[in-house]
């Protein structure tokens, strides 16, 4: 009986899913940002890790080669707030 109270107050809580300000604040300045910059990062970062590595400097490289997949997740949070997002009211 409690959980299917749980579960209608859980699907009543947002009906019109609206963000909350903070997602509407970081999607607003997201939105500006252009796509590719994620890629060139990304890149970039591949590019430094290699060169780190090439220099026997293998700690930093592994810690630089980290960064391409969190980039690349971003240019995609990036490109849905301007699909589905921000830019999508506009």
């Amino acid at each position: 009986m409690e959980s299917s109270n749980l579960k209608a107050k859980a699907d009543n809580f947002n009906p019109e899913h609206k963000e909350g300000p903070v997602a509407a604040a970081i999607e607003k300045y997201t939105a500006k940002l252009p796509s590719d910059l994620f890629l060139w990062a990304a890149l970039g970062s591949m590019a430094i890790s290699a060169t780190l590595k090439v220099m026997k400097k293998d700690d930093e490289a592994l810690f630089v080669g980290q960064w391409p997949a969190p980039f690349l997740l971003l240019g995609l949070y990036n490109k849905l707030v301007k699909m589905e997002g921000y830019e999508k009211d506009k």
